[in-house]
């Protein structure tokens, strides 16, 4: 059944159970469990994000920054009239 379910997805989902156990996951793991090829950018930009909305830190290992994604942003604040 995995081969038609699909290895990238059966990474995807040991990702997302190893982030959610632990609160974190870094980039490197990511990459390394899914490389370049296996996922179309749409659906790397969906993992990423989802791991993000589930609250998982997606952290570089060599630079230590968290990744923040979308919520990097700071909304600015109200121009005064």
């Amino acid at each position: 059944m995995e081969n038609r379910i699909g290895k990238s997805y059966t990474a995807r989902k040991a990702l997302f159970a190893k982030g959610l156990r632990e609160g974190r996951l870094t980039v490197q793991e990511i990459e390394k469990a899914l490389p370049a090829g296996t996922l179309t950018a749409a659906e790397r930009w969906l993992l990423y994000y989802s791991l993000r909305a589930a609250q998982v830190e997606i952290i570089d290992e060599v630079t230590g920054q968290v990744d923040h994604g979308f919520m990097s942003e700071q909304p600015s604040a109200p121009a005064e009239h």
